[in-house]
């Protein structure tokens, strides 16, 4: 695979360079290559040949980066755990994917029912960076996001699928990374936005920049910034919500490129944000974990590109090799400034989730184009194309929503506040934006007021932090449309959060 085979040769080549900056300690490429050969070698020697599938806990320190290097070397797949997200959610991740190997640099595994590979304790051995021949169709790595039945839903990405987008990103001539770049990498390895901030500053001989676990992000990205004068920002568009106050404290002449995406980028603070990175080029990037992190992309600048719907930045034109179309239910084309769903297709396309044809049969569909059948995502996403071939965003054709970057089902919070509830009363599940513009979630109880201890204590248990509702209003009728369903815009009107 040609992507794995570049990596190893820039790690080869920029072994006096800095690959990572971690709390404020910093990695060679030297180091990284002594770690990865070191995992390797005990992947080697401990999993068997056909397991394809490794859990990788997913800690802020240079053997968990070195992990995932070491399992594409040898053919394998990541399926990557936040530690922090509750054990049993974890498990039932390592369920569906039958993983019987963990790599694990925790000072304790709690794995215990594993084969743990405890990844910071292994014994130096020669480095060893030449990679395995894999089929393009072999699994690069399987991210989970939420599922409507409460379990979470598999994405499975191949070597081909991350190959389509070092190809397409390679293809850019806007966008080209040297190894003197500082590049932020604000992302936890379970969220598919991780794998572009790690792998292209990889490929360039670059260094990266992590936010420890505890950090507040915002505040050690602004400090980074200031501080380390970071060159290269890849971010979800909330933080520079939270960042909005220090702006009047941020001149950055050192950012060279900022890239938006898992999230509405607002046109009236991409402005203000541009005025902060006097030499930056911003770019608003669109794509789910489902398409191999980015499809397309829109050059924003503050004076000559500000195309925008609804205050929200356009999502721009598909990139290489990927083809955008605009579809009404019955999944045919709409005409141009029409809205409709957004659905892609291209090499960086998943084969389908993880063991889930139901699933598969409702989120992907084939039509043909010139004698060939294509295969297309249905994004969920609500879009239209302009005149001038731009492409811009709507809103959501669900009840998915973005928080923190994370995109959630309303349904799964919905599904786990009801499971332990002794009260068999209507419950939503609903975003709402507080002062600063960010989304957060509310949970609306159709009841008197009663104790949800319990159901709160249930849901940390089956959720990761993000995915917990902030605020519980109880609402003793719930609004209604005309068709009768819950008025889930009136129901927000009740959250007055600041």
């Amino acid at each position: 695979m040609e992507f794995v085979k570049k990596l190893q040769e820039s790690i080869e080549k920029h072994s006096n360079h800095n690959v990572l900056c971690i709390s404020n300690t910093f990695y060679t490429y030297k180091d990284f290559a002594i770690e990865v050969s070191k995992i390797r070698a005990e992947v080697a020697r401990v999993v068997d040949d056909a397991e394809k599938l490794i859990g990788l806990v997913t800690n802020d320190d240079i053997q968990t980066y070195a992990s995932i290097i070491a399992l594409w070397l040898e053919g394998k797949a990541y399926v990557p755990v936040n530690p922090a997200t509750p054990l049993e959610r974890n498990s039932k991740v390592f369920e569906l994917t039958e993983t019987k190997y963990v790599i694990d640099s925790s000072k304790t595994s709690v794995y215990n029912d594993y084969e743990v590979i405890s990844s910071h304790t292994i014994p130096e051995t020669a480095i060893s960076l030449e990679p395995k021949a894999v089929s393009g169709d072999d699994l690069a790595y399987i991210l989970f996001t939420s599922g409507t039945t409460g379990l979470p839903k598999g994405v499975p990405i191949t070597f081909d699928n991350v190959a389509g987008l070092v190809d397409a990103i390679e293809d850019e001539p806007e966008f080209n990374l040297v190894p003197s770049d500082r590049c932020l990498q604000m992302f936890e390895l379970t969220f598919d936005f991780s794998v572009v901030t790690y792998l292209f500053p990889l490929l360039a001989g670059s260094c990266m920049y992590t936010i420890p676990k505890g950090a507040i992000k915002y505040f050690y990205i602004f400090k980074l910034i200031k501080e380390q004068k970071l060159t290269v920002l890849t971010m979800v568009p909330s933080i520079i919500n939270y960042l909005r106050p220090y702006f009047p404290e941020i001149n950055a002449p050192d950012v060279r490129y900022c890239s938006f995406g898992g999230g509405a980028l607002h046109s009236d603070i991409a402005k203000e944000w541009s005025d902060c990175l006097p030499n930056c080029k911003i770019f608003n990037y669109y794509g789910p974990t489902e398409f191999t992190v980015y499809s397309g992309f829109y050059p924003y600048h503050k004076e000559t590109h500000t195309k925008a719907h609804n205050g929200i930045i356009a999502i721009g034109t598909p990139q290489k090799n990927t083809l955008y179309l605009v579809v009404d239910e019955n999944n045919q084309e709409v005409p141009v400034n029409v809205s409709g769903e957004l659905c892609l297709a291209g090499p960086q396309i998943t084969p389908g989730y993880w063991k889930n044809p139901k699933k598969n049969a409702q989120s992907f569909f084939t039509r043909e184009e010139n004698g060939k059948q294509v295969r297309y995502y249905k994004t969920g996403d609500l879009c239209f194309k302009d005149s001038a071939g731009d492409f811009l965003y709507v809103g959501r054709a669900d009840f998915q929503v973005k928080i923190r970057g994370y995109r959630v089902e309303l349904a799964e919070i919905e599904f786990h506040a009801k499971a332990k509830s002794d009260k068999k009363v209507n419950m939503v599940a609903l975003d709402i934006t507080n002062n600063l513009g960010n989304a957060e979630l509310g949970l609306a109880i159709e009841s008197e007021e009663f104790d949800t201890q319990k159901i709160f204590d249930h849901m940390k248990t089956q959720m990761p932090d993000y995915m917990i509702p902030m605020h519980v209003r109880f609402i003793k009728e719930f609004p209604h449309s005309i068709n009768g369903k819950v008025n889930r815009k009136e129901l927000k009107t009740y959250f007055d959060i600041k």
